[in-house]
């Protein structure tokens, strides 16, 4: 069985109805994954994955807008018919008719704006993600005031650092169609196109009163959704901007190199998800098994289980946003119930259902809500979201990131870690 969040958590669910033993045996789990500085999302493999506007949308480009994130999603609606879709899809192919476009009308008929359809190609493409490599430009947009878009972030040696474009630029055109009035979303999804290796996509960027164009050629990268910084001598920041493949143990990894004595201050900002299985790891790093999370599926209760032996006593703060979801909300859930993790930050995205993709009679790929996940303590995410026990008021730019991250240093260092 292979099941999916609209966000990008992993696999090792375990099955059976509540309460479930940490060792019970546990089933193939989905796939997914969610966007990093310029990665875009994928489902398929094992464990469960993520879907947001901005993932899904994103092969090559990562997307955030604070102001619509910071509202979060509305809760999603009663979960898809299987069933009737799949019956759908090969009625319109015994017909002679497109499965793929059946199964598209279906879902855009059940109002669920986590359930999506994609083609073979589609499908490969985002199966790759879950490895750590896409196609794109290398640069991460967000929102810049009422009606602006800017690049937030450039990938070193990238299409978009090649091309001399930096942090602070704001994109006024692609391919010649204006921003405004575009929300980010929609801008991502003019700068992926085709995500076709090699096909090209012409900026235009204003730096301070500079105005001129860029042709970047998209390229296949590869990505690293961890790094490790050292703050202090008693603070070390691990910051996390996607859960693809090996995410939880380069986390775990990074919690058992910190020297003894340090804080550990885990950034999960503008995360939108992937794998379950590297959220469950990632989990268990700082946790000595126990809950972490549970779910329903066609009305069965399941639940999540963190394995033993992590870091218990090392001070620890998670750093969220509105651009926190689904995978990174579990994590972040997880934490904050299991009294583990001062969290700080603003509220987070809501991203609360779980998706199941499944294979449809032309091989298209369909992947539909099925249920949603609970934190330990109960709380529902999807359309929720989680406030952090420190507030902190999300704003777009570097200088509120700057803030923020030094109000969760201050908490950190409350604890006894950092200075």
């Amino acid at each position: 069985m292979t099941l999916v969040f609209a966000g990008v958590i992993g696999t090792a669910a375990a099955t059976g109805s509540l309460p479930r033993r940490p060792d019970a045996q546990e089933p193939p789990a989905a796939a997914g994954a969610g966007t990093e500085a310029g990665v875009g999302t994928g489902a398929g493999a094992a464990g469960f994955a993520d879907r947001s506007p901005s993932s899904r949308t994103a092969l090559g480009v990562a997307a955030f807008d604070p102001g619509s994130a910071a509202q979060g999603p509305s809760p999603s609606p009663t979960p898809v018919d299987r069933d009737a879709l799949a019956r759908a899809a090969a009625d319109a192919v015994a017909d002679g008719k497109s499965g793929k476009q059946a199964a598209e009308e279906f879902v855009s008929r059940s109002g669920d704006r986590w359930s999506a359809v994609y083609d073979p190609r589609e499908y490969a493409e985002f199966e790759q993600t879950l490895d750590g490599s896409y196609t794109g430009v290398g640069l991460s947009a967000r929102r810049s005031g009422a009606d602006g878009v800017e690049i937030s972030r450039v990938r070193p040696g990238g299409p978009a650092d090649r091309a001399g474009l930096r942090a602070g630029d704001r994109i006024t055109a692609v391919d010649g169609r204006p921003v405004a009035g575009r929300s980010v979303s929609e801008v991502v999804s003019l700068l992926r196109g085709e995500g076709v290796t090699g096909s090209t996509v012409t900026l235009g960027v204003v730096r301070d009163r500079a105005t001129w164009t860029r042709t970047l050629r998209r390229a296949r990268l590869t990505t690293d959704p961890v790094t490790v910084r050292r703050l202090d001598d008693r603070a070390v920041l691990v910051r996390v901007t996607a859960f693809t493949k090996g995410t939880g143990e380069r986390i775990r990894t990074a919690v058992r190199s910190a020297p003894a004595g340090t804080g550990i201050l885990l950034d999960l900002r503008g995360n939108s998800g992937g794998l379950l299985a590297e959220a469950r790891t990632a989990a268990s790093a700082f946790l000595d098994g126990g809950l972490i999370a549970t779910y329903d599926m066609d009305g069965t209760q399941h639940a999540v289980y963190a394995e033993g032996g992590g870091d218990t006593a090392r001070p620890l703060v998670a750093l969220v946003d509105g651009g926190t979801m689904s995978a990174a909300e579990l994590l972040t859930g997880a934490l904050k119930d299991r009294g583990r993790a001062v969290t700080v930050g603003s509220r987070t995205f809501g991203k609360g259902s779980v998706q199941m993709p499944s294979e449809l009679p032309d091989g298209s790929v369909a992947e539909v809500t099925v249920g949603r996940y609970r934190t330990p303590a109960g709380h529902a995410v999807d359309g929720e979201g989680i406030t952090p026990d420190v507030l902190v008021q999300q704003a777009a730019g570097t200088r509120a990131e700057r803030r923020a991250e030094e109000r969760a240093r201050t908490v950190l260092s409350g604890l006894g870690g950092g200075s």
